[in-house]
């Protein structure tokens, strides 16, 4: 098999531009043997892997596959030491079931990517059904992302779309709406025990969640902090609540 050695290759030049959110209309670069790995056990579409001659052995004889050498798979690697692989997979839309049940997490705003990849892994790690992104909230297929989800959007359904509409669902189906808040009307989650069905609000890392959803919320709830620190991070604060909740 012919080894790309030419960054100009239309293959390479195309990829390339998956880097960019503009350019991930139906596809998204995943990273790394771990990502494949995942991937590939959990049926997404794989359509092109560029992988180093002397690692190509480790996938197989498949016809996706195209040898790069290291320039070329620096090129489309946004890391300056890439793991010998990088794979084009698929977008794959995820629509919102007519009926909801179970735990979700719902990012307001959340903009960090690494923030929202961790909260969707630990998500993963808990056992929720799901997660749920505003359209202002960090893109899931951000390279730093997917490197904190580590493979968990293979494991739950992760929706983005209007949060208004996905919280009046929750709430028309009995899904109580938990939003955190430091407000005088919150709540600390030790007071409220096991839910077994509920939608967790996590508002922006600055600003934390809106007024209009400390207004809807069914619930507010916080994290009493018996130190000095005025907050914790969001990411932090998600893990503590889905957890105990």
């Amino acid at each position: 098999m012919e080894i790309i050695q030419s960054k100009a290759n239309s293959a390479v030049k195309s990829a390339k531009k998956l880097l960019q959110k503009k350019y991930r209309k139906s596809s998204y670069l995943i990273e790394g043997w771990h990502l494949y790995q995942e991937a590939k056990a959990n049926g997404a579409e794989i359509l092109r892997v560029f992988v180093l001659a002397d690692m190509a052995d480790r996938i197989g004889n498949e016809k996706q596959i195209k040898l790069v050498t290291p320039e070329v798979l620096r090129e489309i690697s946004d890391t300056p030491s890439p793991q010998g692989i990088v794979a084009e997979i698929a977008l794959r839309d995820q629509i919102i079931p007519e009926r909801l049940s179970g735990k979700y997490l719902v990012l307001e705003d959340v903009q960090d990517p690494g923030n929202v990849g961790t909260m969707i892994r630990t998500a993963d790690a808990a056992g929720f059904t799901g997660v749920f992104l505003s359209d202002k909230s960090a893109d899931i297929y951000n390279q730093k992302t997917l490197r904190s989800m580590q493979g968990s959007q293979y494991h739950l359904p992760v929706y983005r779309g209007n949060i208004w509409s996905f919280i009046q669902t929750c709430q028309t189906q009995g899904i109580s709406v938990l939003a955190t808040s430091l407000s005088e009307n919150s709540t600390d989650y030790k007071s409220l025990g096991n839910q077994e069905s509920f939608a967790l609000v996590m508002g922006n890392e600055g600003q934390g969640i809106s007024e209009q959803m400390e207004q809807e919320a069914d619930q507010l709830v916080h994290i009493t902090m018996s130190g000095q620190a005025e907050s914790l991070n969001v990411a932090v604060a998600a893990g503590i609540l889905m957890f105990s909740l």
